[in-house]
């Protein structure tokens, strides 16, 4: 690799250092995409597009809210705790190359997820996604980290992200990641929060419904959340709420917020091959 090439994955390198504090555990779950899938398809007819990482961000922020241990960080070594984060801020991490032409990864902190609108949260993507790279928020921290000697930039890195209120303007307080525009079914990575959403591609799969086996457009779904901070059971939830939320997507072309009907955060809907009720229900 290029000594270009090696400065550009700086912020990289210092990130996956840090990072070896936590104690990452995976989950995974199907998530039948038949209703999203619909309202894109609407939304084109319309004029729009919506991105399925939109709808993630959306589903997720909403659900994020509802659970203050999804939005923690861990503190201390002699004294370990938790700590409250602020907002409901979501990390994109972004693939985009630099002026020399090296790919790397960067990443864009979007925030508000927990109340803006599908419409708003697909506007910050396409700005993200189309911007140049030296305009993404946080860019300027990337170029200082890319300059200083290692040493220097890694210990720079690690005191910019140790109070929450840094934490959640750098890293946000829940992290998204997709590589679904490839043939990528399953994959997870930690993005230095409390949870990290992974998404795969969307592609037809078999599902079964009212006893019979039909197609559908599913999409596999990782949860990666750091065990100093919240349990299995905790987490099992959040990723729960995300899969019911997308699943059970109800909204206009109007407003496009995607607000369920009930106070559960869940609408009913079709049955369903999920045990116990119908698509997008409770047990």
């Amino acid at each position: 690799m290029s000594v270009s090439g090696d400065r550009a994955r700086r912020h990289t390198r210092y990130f996956l250092n840090w990072a070896r504090a936590a104690a990452p555990v995976h989950l995974g779950a199907d998530v039948d995409m038949t209703r999203i899938e619909e309202h894109r398809a609407a939304a084109r007819e319309a004029g729009r597009r919506y991105s399925v990482v939109s709808y993630l961000l959306y589903a997720a922020g909403r659900i994020v809210a509802r659970h203050p241990e999804a939005r923690a960080m861990a503190r201390g070594v002699l004294r370990p705790r938790t700590a409250a984060l602020p907002d409901v801020a979501a990390k994109l991490a972004l693939d985009r190359r630099t002026e020399g032409g090296e790919r790397v990864v960067l990443t864009a902190v979007l925030p508000r997820m927990d109340v803006a609108s599908l419409t708003e949260i697909q506007d910050l993507v396409d700005l993200c996604r189309e911007s140049d790279p030296h305009d993404l928020p946080g860019a300027a921290a990337v170029r200082l980290l890319s300059q200083l000697p290692p040493p220097v930039g890694e210990l720079v890195f690690r005191l910019g992200v140790r109070s929450p209120g840094a934490r959640a303007q750098r890293l946000g307080t829940f992290a998204v990641s997709s590589l679904g525009h490839r043939v990528v079914d399953v994959f997870h990575s930690y993005g230095g929060t409390a949870v990290t959403f992974c998404a795969g591609r969307v592609a037809d799969r078999a599902v079964v419904r009212g006893g019979r086996v039909v197609a559908a457009p599913v999409m596999s779904l990782g949860l990666t959340f750091d065990h100093r901070v919240l349990d299995g059971a905790a987490a099992a939830d959040v990723l729960d709420g995300v899969v019911k939320r997308l699943e059970g997507w109800h909204g206009d072309l109007s407003g496009t917020r995607g607000e369920p009907r009930d106070g559960a955060g869940i609408r009913p809907a079709r049955s369903g091959d999920r045990p116990g009720g119908p698509l997008g229900t409770s047990p």
